[in-house]
């Protein structure tokens, strides 16, 4: 049982991630469909038919068309489970109907109290989401992230910070329970500025890494290049990793 501004979530792959609250159960960004060890559950970073059968308001969100955050296998759930919802980028090219939301940036959906939803930008393609559900307030930044590639120029790695940190303000108005934030290894030494920029600005409780594919040693090293701040960095070692979060004042 999850109680009121409780949540179990689990590390699915990459920058997948599902989320089980109170009320509520929601997924961003399967990409990988393939379990690990062949078992289809939860815990082997896959959503099986019985995990969708179960639950009650799942939410299906989607930040953006790449390939590494968006499977169409998700529209096969329907058949699983018939109450669910979808929340997509206006980049991915599906027709809108009664259970998909296409979005821009910086609109809202307010249901009857029950959920709130505000689209915010990225520094690639699509969308961040920003989430009230049950007494939590959750932010998943897709590929919002501080690109800092050192083939580019020092001229566009400043833009880079630039952009990240210009729509990194505008998420101060919110205070964020649990952040999904990119920490990719791709950029070498680099690639805890966006993680550790968002924990000092933000200031998370919980900050959960993200877009790091099967590198799991690199949340054990953010959750030290973190520790001299007052937020948490999740340690994820594995596939369908569950943690728990139970907010407290």
């Amino acid at each position: 049982m999850v109680r009121d501004k409780e949540a179990i979530i689990h590390h699915l792959f990459h920058s997948g991630v599902a989320i089980k609250t109170s009320n509520h159960f929601l997924i961003f960004d399967y990409y990988n469909d393939t379990p690990k060890k062949g078992i289809r559950k939860i815990d082997n970073g896959v959503i099986s038919k019985k995990d969708l059968n179960k639950e009650e308001n799942p939410i299906v969100f989607v930040t953006h068309s790449h390939h590494d955050h968006f499977n169409p296998i998700i529209f096969e759930w329907e058949k699983w489970n018939e109450d669910i919802t979808y929340i997509l980028s206006d980049d991915i090219e599906v027709e809108e109907e009664d259970n998909r939301y296409i979005m821009k940036k910086y609109q809202e959906i307010n249901w009857a109290n029950d959920i709130y939803i505000k689209t915010y930008g990225t520094t690639d393609q699509g969308l961040s989401y920003y989430v009230e559900v049950d007494g939590l307030n959750i932010f998943h930044s897709g590929d919002l992230n501080w690109w800092h590639w050192k083939k580019f120029s020092s001229e566009k790695q400043k833009v880079e910070e630039e952009d990240y940190k210009r729509e990194i303000e505008k998420l101060k108005e919110k205070d964020v329970d649990i952040a999904f934030v990119p920490v990719d290894p791709r950029l070498e030494e680099f690639y805890h500025l966006a993680g550790r920029y968002f924990a000092e600005t933000i200031k998370p409780k919980l900050l959960i890494p993200i877009h790091f594919s099967d590198n799991y040693a690199i949340t054990k090293n953010f959750s030290k290049e973190i520790k001299d701040l007052q937020v948490d960095g999740a340690i994820i070692e594995k596939r369908g990793e569950k943690m728990r979060f139970r907010k407290s004042y």
